[in-house]
């Protein structure tokens, strides 16, 4: 897994966060508890003077772990967050997985509806999955929260230009270009706070994180952003695999996409 330049990956990430801001009047961003979500926002944190200068949405299935719950209470208090939890359903729905597939998206459709939020920060990377690595910086959504990746706007010299469905929203993705072992080295380069279940506890733990239904935590002794670390540059497991609906046949994980999956 290649390394990248840090001051230049957050340079660009910063950047893009600016922009959306500066773009789009009522904007929100996604946070999973996760790893990626959490460096994005401490990403934000930077670009604005230690603050986060909008409201930060936790959609809750009612079903993650008890540990990501304590995470979410200590660390939106510690960062004065304006956090809103939005409760998803669990039902049966495309990709099998009833706790954190496209019910989640439904429980955001709702609560950006009634907050009328027309952008949103989220914080996937390309690298993650090859539908996600279709996606664009600023990628527009319609007001079904469909997504056209077969037709997107071009984003060149840093000229992130979107048109807006006015009934719908533009999804900014401003660690697209990070891969797993960035996001590793930018939380011990600036001591950003994580949920303790990416640490090894009994032999195992939890490489990415969904809730309690659908991810298994991975045999591992890293105990520390260190080890994790170099356990990195030499594994051959794919980082997601512990997440049961990434193991879903691409043409399934498209469609939910372009259906508005997050």
């Amino acid at each position: 897994m290649m390394e990248q330049d840090l001051d230049k990956l957050e340079e660009k990430s910063i950047f893009i966060i600016r922009e959306a801001k500066e773009k789009f009047g009522n904007i929100a961003a996604l946070w999973s508890m996760g790893k990626d979500s959490t460096t994005m926002l401490a990403i934000a944190r930077k670009a604005f003077l230690g603050k986060i200068p909008f409201p930060v949405i936790h959609i809750d299935n009612g079903i993650d772990f008890p540990e990501s719950y304590k995470f979410r209470y200590d660390l939106a208090k510690k960062w004065n967050m304006d956090l809103i939890v939005a409760k998803s359903e669990i039902r049966q729905e495309l990709s099998g997985f009833s706790c954190c597939g496209a019910n989640k998206t439904t429980a955001l459709k709702k609560i950006m509806a009634e907050y009328k939020f027309n952008a949103l920060i989220v914080s996937i990377r390309r690298d993650e999955h090859g539908i996600r690595a279709k996606e664009r910086y600023f990628s527009p959504r319609t007001k079904d929260f469909t997504w056209d990746y077969k037709n997107q706007p071009a984003e060149l010299w840093n000229n992130y230009t979107s048109k807006l469905d006015t009934k719908g929203h533009v999804r900014i993705h401003p660690i697209l270009d990070w891969n797993e072992i960035d996001i590793w080295n930018y939380i011990r380069e600036n001591d950003v706070p994580i949920n303790p279940l990416y640490y090894s506890k009994n032999g195992l733990r939890y490489r990415s994180l969904g809730c309690t239904h659908c991810t298994v935590a991975l045999k591992s002794n890293a105990k520390t952003v260190d080890q994790i670390i170099k356990e990195l540059e030499v594994t051959d497991t794919e980082e997601r695999s512990g997440r049961q609906q990434d193991k879903e046949k691409e043409y399934v994980m498209e469609k939910l996409r372009s259906l508005g999956y997050m």
